[in-house]
């Protein structure tokens, strides 16, 4: 039996903004990826997804996203290595302090949208989000969503870092995905067919046919995907029948 888990960006309503299916989705998951306020959530929507997540024994992460709200956090910026360690030092201690209030952990950290580009970018910007991270808390697990920022992650022995997969988005051949600017309804089955080659065979076919290898131990499903529960019902389906198990990323590492 192989274990893997599903993560699932979370807590990205606002105001009187709704985003995504959260109450929905976070039965089907195992890990939240926790918006931190700056490209989306409040501190009230940060309350009610932590006790959602512990609801259902799902690990919680924060979500950092560069202090764009208007964008989505999907702009790019002009910020230094050490405005977006900071960035990243303040969501996190946000959702550490509602973490503490429930008496959970954070489990792992994952950059959102267009910080995620820039530490993919600049090995400077990654290693200055790294290293604060480990300053805080040396038990924190590294989510990294592309093959640059993982190797990276690597280089550091007392860093725990997982990759990432995708299964509702496609792959091009150079493992860079493709992301259009409105999300349609993937096919359930084409989803769950990926998931279980990343899950048991680490590799998935891209759109020009090519296979490439996806090392993840934990698998993204967007939230926002019109018919995301259905994904999710139809690879919870496939599970048993593929012998995959799902397990929390903390989990993963004892």
């Amino acid at each position: 039996m192989v274990a893997i888990d599903i993560n699932c960006d979370m807590g990205e309503s606002f105001g009187n903004y709704t985003m995504g299916r959260d109450a929905e989705v976070m039965p089907y998951i195992t890990s939240a990826n926790v918006a931190g306020g700056f490209h989306a959530g409040d501190p009230h929507v940060i309350r009610e997804t932590v006790a959602l997540a512990e609801e259902h024994d799902v690990g919680i992460g924060i979500h950092p996203g560069l202090p764009d709200m208007m964008g989505f956090g999907r702009r790019t910026m002009d910020a230094t290595p050490e405005e977006v360690r900071d960035y990243v030092v303040y969501q996190l201690g946000a959702l550490t302090a509602f973490a503490e209030w429930s008496s959970l952990d954070v489990q792992h950290v994952k950059p959102h949208g267009a910080m995620y580009s820039m530490l993919s970018e600049s090995e400077d910007h990654a290693r200055a989000v790294i290293e604060a991270v480990l300053a805080v808390d040396p038990d924190l697990i590294y989510l990294a969503t592309d093959m640059n920022i993982y190797e990276i992650t690597r280089e550091y022995d007392n860093l725990d870092a997982v990759f990432e997969g995708y299964v509702d988005l496609d792959y091009r051949s150079d493992r860079t995905l493709i992301v259009e600017k409105e999300k349609a309804a993937p096919d359930p089955e084409l989803v769950a067919d990926r998931f279980v080659s990343i899950a048991q065979r680490g590799e998935v076919e891209t759109v020009d046919g090519t296979v490439i290898d996806v090392p993840a131990d934990s698998i993204c499903i967007h939230g926002d995907t019109p018919n995301a529960v259905e994904v999710l019902e139809t690879i919870h389906q496939r599970l048993e029948e593929e012998d995959i198990e799902l397990m929390r990323l903390d989990e993963q590492m004892v």
